[in-house]
This record gives C-alpha cells, sequence and structure tokens, in this order.
C-alpha cells in the first residue's frame, strides 16, 4: 500500500433542512507532508466529534483503486484526491485484507487499523445525491480509520509496512458488512467484540446481537 495523495479540508457550511452545518468532508490534496497526531490530522477541520476524530478515528483512509467506480457513477462532479473523505488516498489498499487490529508502520508514525467509514448526510450534501449512501453501502468498500499509536509525518509515496498482524480479527470489508447486515454474521461478532482496536460502545452494541 503507497500513499498517493494527502489531503486536508478547511471548514465549509452548507445548508441542511435549513440549518447551517459545518463540515471538513472537502478535502483537497496538498503538496506537502502531514502529521498524523493521536486524535486527528494536524491542520484538518473535523466539525463535529462525536462521529469524527478521536482515538479510534484519527485519520480517515480510502483507496485509490475505488476511484474509478466512483466516477463512472458521478461524472459530473469534480474529481481529485480526497474526495471520498478521506486525509490519505492510498494505492493498493484492499478492504478484504485489511484486518481490524492490524499495526503498519507509515512514514515516522505508527498507525492501527480500527474501523470502516460509515455513512452520513454530510456525504450525500457533497455528492448532491439521495441514492449515494446506499450505492456506498452496497458496494462494501468503505476505506478505514485508523488510530495513531506513535504521532508522526506522513508523505506521498510512504508505504505501509505491516509490523503486526491483528489475531482473531475480520477484515475490515466483513465487518462493514456486518454492520449493514439484517442477520449479523455471529462468528463474526464474537471475533471482535473483545478486540481493543474499536471502541467499547462499538462492540457493546454488537454483544446485543448474540
Amino acid at each position: 500500500m503507497k500513499i498517493i495523495s494527502t489531503n486536508i479540508a478547511k471548514p465549509t457550511t452548507f445548508v441542511w433542512n435549513g440549518q447551517n452545518v459545518t463540515t471538513g468532508i472537502y478535502k483537497k490534496p496538498i503538496s506537502q507532508p502531514i502529521f498524523l497526531g493521536k486524535e486527528d490530522v494536524k491542520g484538518d477541520e473535523v466539525s463535529d466529534r462525536k462521529v469524527h476524530g478521536g482515538i479510534f478515528k484519527a485519520c480517515y483512509l480510502f483507496s485509490a483503486d475505488h476511484y474509478p467506480y466512483w466516477k463512472n457513477l458521478y461524472p459530473h462532479l469534480e474529481w481529485t484526491y480526497g474526495m471520498l473523505g478521506e486525509n490519505l488516498t492510498v494505492k493498493g489498499l484492499d478492504e478484504k485484507e485489511l484486518h481490524i487490529g492490524d499495526i503498519y508502520k507509515v512514514g515516522n508514525a505508527l498507525v492501527q487499523i480500527t474501523q470502516p467509514r460509515e455513512p452520513c448526510f454530510k456525504f450525500a450534501a457533497k455528492f448532491k445525491s439521495s441514492e449515494v449512501l446506499n450505492q456506498f453501502i452496497s458496494h462494501g468498500y468503505p476505506g478505514t480509520y485508523i488510530s495513531v499509536l506513535e504521532e508522526g509525518t506522513v508523505t506521498i509515496n510512504d508505504t505501509f509496512e505491516l509490523i503486526k498482524k491483528a489475531k482473531n480479527s475480520i477484515s475490515t470489508y466483513d465487518f462493514f458488512q456486518l454492520l449493514y447486515a439484517e442477520n449479523k454474521n455471529k462468528a463474526h461478532i464474537k471475533s471482535i467484540i473483545d478486540n481493543d482496536a474499536l471502541p467499547q460502545r462499538k462492540r457493546e452494541r454488537l454483544k446485543r446481537f448474540l
């Protein structure tokens, strides 16, 4: 996996249901390295810290390999990397190979795979589509958030070195399917409910399905 774009956002305001909403989803590529902090990317806008930022969502990664799929669906949009709201656009990122809890070295930071992105109304507003949320879920490749175990700087062309593979875990792809499945895979839940890479509150919610 290799970083091909580093992206940050300035606060952007749009109107939703008659109210002004501020978001950091409008990320744009920058040429400089970015600093991965424990709870966010330095200089990046995180407007709603109830659902973004924090130790389990310090930085968001999305695969460059899925850009053609989205460009084909929305060719009228102005496309740059960062369009899916990611801080790091990563070539070769495969959600079926990433497991919750995997630890990687990238640049001079140490990071851990935590959880897939769950799309919200801000994503729909950016794409100007009422269908994009269902499309994102059905496509099944949501990218991943990471925790930053050791803060550091990353830049374009940095590669991810696997330091430690998670034990008794499931892939980011399978976990994303689990979140939205009507009939939850109980074996997958049992594999993930004791994984410290996930927030306790999310694990407690999953336990209810056992």
